[in-house]
């Protein structure tokens, strides 16, 4: 593939899409840089002493407590079921597939919008502006993804494209 290959090492960080962990409350130790992803994470400790990586979402500070589960207030950071989140909430990390760990609105800015509930379904307006019906019962966390200034960095120099692993485009020679 053209202009692919090179650029600096990434350390791969284990992210928690899934957030299963029900009902244990956990506290922002950190935000972090992951070299994987445009946005933040939020490293996190639970009560019970484990610990994991979150997408950080717009406003999460260090000292903010998180929690997952039905029972977890409407407050960025937690997730719960669609089905228990008010409409017209922003939402972000949302399960396309009960169980399989959020898939939509996940980069730099994301968020979308829970537009209403039918049945075992509830209608989301996405970034792109399309409405979907997703399942009710897949999660997704309250709150839209920070790092929304990542569009705005002016890259500056053919260098800092390099570093992400784009090389040049050239045509070949004739």
């Amino acid at each position: 593939v053209r202009h692919h290959g090179g650029g600096n090492k990434r350390q791969y960080r284990v992210i928690d899409f899934k957030r299963i962990k029900d009902d244990v409350a956990a506290t922002v130790k950190a935000i972090e840089y992951d070299p994987n992803r445009t946005a933040n994470i939020a490293l996190i400790g639970y009560d019970d002493g484990t610990k994991a990586y979150i997408i950080a979402p717009k406003g999460l500070k260090v000292g903010d407590k998180v929690q997952s589960g039905v029972n977890a207030d409407i407050k960025v950071g937690n997730t719960l079921p669609l089905s228990e989140i008010p409409v017209g909430t922003i939402i972000h990390n949302i399960e396309l597939k009960p169980g399989k760990g959020g898939q939509l609105a996940r980069s730099a800015g994301a968020s979308a919008q829970l537009l209403g509930k039918e049945g075992k379904y509830v209608l989301v307006r996405l970034a792109s502006s399309e409405v979907r019906m997703i399942l009710s019962a897949g999660r997704a966390t309250i709150g839209a993804v920070g790092n929304e200034e990542h569009e705005l960095v002016n890259v500056g120099k053919a260098g800092r494209t390099r570093y992400a692993g784009q090389r040049p485009h050239v045509r070949g020679s004739v």
